[in-house]
This record gives structure tokens, sequence and C-alpha cells, in this order.
């Protein structure tokens, strides 16, 4: 439990070192929508673990209305994502975010209709996502990867590289 808590406040202390309009971490704590589904997810995804599937969906539930953001609670994210102005952000049952990534307003990680087990995406670490972007389906997001604001993104993208346009073509 100490070490979920510790976490938490290391995604707080992440979220002010990277939003130059916080002032502290307690600005965190108190007034970021993307820091409270942090915890709402945290506690849902521990119920999913231990199979609490109701009980998972209705914490999951009750953070989307508070925060407008939506992440399913079996959804696995890694360290120090930084949300920011989460509102409309939409995050599967089988996506994966790793450590160190930022998602802004209006993101969709969803899936596509077509598959049957994992069906959202997997991001890797250091990525960031723009402003209105859809990244649809089981592909795979590499490291270090920028995605750009509105893109819609369907097949997996090498580490390192910026994806912009509709659909999403590699850049750089």
């Amino acid at each position: 439990m100490w070490s979920n808590l510790k976490q938490l406040y290391l995604d707080a202390k992440n979220i002010k070192e990277k939003d130059p309009a916080c002032r502290n971490v307690l600005y965190v704590i108190l007034l970021y929508q993307g820091f409270h589904i942090l915890v709402f997810h945290r506690i849902g995804h521990f119920l999913y673990k231990r199979k609490l599937f109701f009980l998972a969906r209705l914490i999951s539930q009750i953070g989307r209305w508070l925060t407008g953001i939506e992440i399913h609670p079996g959804a696995k994210i890694g360290k120090n994502l930084f949300i920011d102005h989460g509102m409309g952000i939409v995050i599967g049952e089988t996506a994966q975010i790793g450590d160190n990534c930022t998602i802004y307003h209006g993101v969709t990680l969803g899936g596509t209709g077509k598959d049957k087990v994992k069906r959202h995406p997997t991001l890797g670490n250091n990525v960031m996502v723009g402003a209105g972007a859809k990244v649809l389906g089981p592909i795979e997001i590499n490291d270090n990867v920028k995605i750009g604001a509105n893109a819609v993104v369907l097949k997996n993208i090498k580490k390192g590289k910026t994806v912009v346009g509709v659909p999403g073509k590699e850049k750089g």
C-alpha cells in the first residue's frame, strides 16, 4: 500500500514538473483531474486484478463522472503518466501505457471492433499523444514516439518516429 501512495506522490510530482502552469505538488493533488483519475484508476485496477469486476467498474465510472476521463480498470498504466487537460480521454480495457507518457485531451486508445482478446493499443515509454488523436486496435507504439494532434493511428509505429495525419503517417 505504501508503495502505491508513494507512486501517486511521484505521479503528482511528475505532473508538477511537466506543467509550467502548475505552482506546486499540492495544486496537482487538489486541482488536477489528470491526477484524480490516476487515483481512481489505481484503486479500480487493484480491484480488477482481484476479479472484483463490478466494484472496479463502479470506481472507474465514478472517476469518469468526476473528471470526464474514462480509463477502463483493466488498462495497464506505467509510472509518471501526465494527462494534460484530460476531458474526453478514453482508454480501453486491454490498453497498456508505458512510463513517462503524456496524453492530451480528447485522445482515444480504443478498439476497432474487429479483435476479440487484445483489442487496444500498447504505448511504449516516453510516448506523447496529441490532442484529439485516435490510436485504435491491438497495435504497438514503440518508445519515444510523438503522435500529432487529431492523427488516426491504425498500425504499429517504430521507435522514435513522429506520426501525423489521417491515416497516420510516420515522419522523421
